[in-house]
């Protein structure tokens, strides 16, 4: 087969959709390398997707497409599918190329959630529309949608009125890196941290609910240092105003931009990991955490149950006390946190890269069978 993927998240986005992107393209590549692989990106950004080489990649190349990268993407690349003599096209990130259902190509589109409309309140006006346009018409264009939840596939069916079944829930995989156990380097001592610390990983903003976690020790009097890894944003200023205002300071860490093999180090060395999300489509850090041996606590609700399995420790999201409780459970409880080490660590298996890519392969062929 050949297959060509709308890669742009894969080389400009260091995280989240980034993350699948490149996940989704190095398990192909490593378990089917039989098949060609055509990447379409609207720029290249080696130090994100450092082995992007080993692909065939097409960007702009005139003057006029470099100059308007984001039309070349939406508008340009149906037009060149046929002439690479594609047999399918896989949308990534919730969209395909316009023009994409006149040229023949089959195509096949990831939705990975639907928080703009669960949660308008989240994104301006104009970005709302956008992502809706970009989705509806992925969702009509394509002749199989994968859902990574069950949760987000009930979403498409609501929002978008698609048929049932020309969804398929096919569960995101994770790094091989997880999976790894040996830590290279002293993290501890590389990002001052201290032995007994509690991770929490994923992009700073109010969905994730990184407040609530800080609420939740305070009020417990938990002396374990908190470490928190990902982008900042503005949410980030209510976390600093209560860390300052409840004199914090020592006890938490924030961490940006820091290697992949790093982070999973960090999940190894970390007593536990908290994802308390109030909304999410997947929740990879909860996988990433079993993988990585390190016990986690996550939300009860929207699809981080059907992530989780019984391999987590969960709680309401929005109950602080209950927060609090579980996370001083399972920092004491060291039969407890030997449960779920196990229990996550045979969970991960179910998430690894080759049983994913060898879904994939699977749909892609029934694809073209039909």
């Amino acid at each position: 087969m050949k297959i060509g993927f709308d890669a742009k998240r894969a080389f400009l986005n260091s995280s989240g959709l980034g993350n699948y992107s490149r996940n989704t393209l190095n398990a192909l590549y490593k378990y089917f390398p039989t098949h060609q692989y055509v990447l379409f990106t609207p720029e290249i950004k080696k130090e994100i997707f450092a082995n992007y080489k080993q692909f065939d990649v097409i960007s702009p190349d005139s003057s006029v497409s470099k100059l308007f990268k984001s039309f070349w993407r939406s508008f340009s690349v149906s037009g060149q599918l046929k002439n690479n003599e594609l047999d399918l096209f896989h949308g990534l990130s919730n969209e395909l190329p316009n023009g994409i259902h006149k040229s023949k190509v089959r195509a096949v589109v990831t939705v990975h959630d639907l928080i703009f409309m669960r949660f308008p309140q989240f994104y301006k006006p104009i970005d709302r529309k956008i992502y809706y346009s970009k989705v509806k018409y992925a969702c009509a264009s394509a002749s199989k949608i994968i859902a990574i939840s069950k949760q987000t596939k009930e979403d498409i069916i609501e929002y978008f009125k698609v048929e049932r079944e020309k969804i398929v829930v096919l569960h995101q995989s994770i790094s091989p890196l997880f999976y790894e156990k040996q830590t290279s380097e002293n993290l501890i001592s590389k990002y001052k941290l201290t032995e007994d610390f509690i991770l929490a990983v994923g992009t700073i903003e109010r969905r994730k609910n990184q407040l609530a976690l800080l609420k939740a020790v305070h009020s417990k009097k938990i002396n374990a240092q908190i470490v928190f890894v990902g982008k900042p944003t503005s949410y980030t200023f209510e976390l600093v105003k209560f860390i300052t205002e409840n004199k914090m300071d020592e006890q938490v860490q924030f961490l940006t931009n820091i290697p992949r093999k790093d982070l999973a180090g960090l999940y190894r060395k970390a007593k536990l990991s908290v994802y308390i999300s109030v909304f999410e489509g997947f929740g990879l850090p909860v996988i990433e955490s079993m993988g990585s041996a390190c016990p986690v606590i996550t939300s009860n609700v929207s699809c981080l149950p059907e992530t989780a399995g019984d391999a987590a420790v969960l709680c309401d999201p929005e109950n602080i006390v209950e927060i609090g409780e579980k996370i001083k459970l399972l920092l004491e409880n060291d039969s407890l946190r030997n449960e779920m080490i196990e229990k996550g660590t045979e969970r991960a298996k179910l998430f690894h890269p080759e049983k994913y890519s060898q879904n994939l392969i699977s749909l892609y062929s029934k694809i073209l069978s039909e």
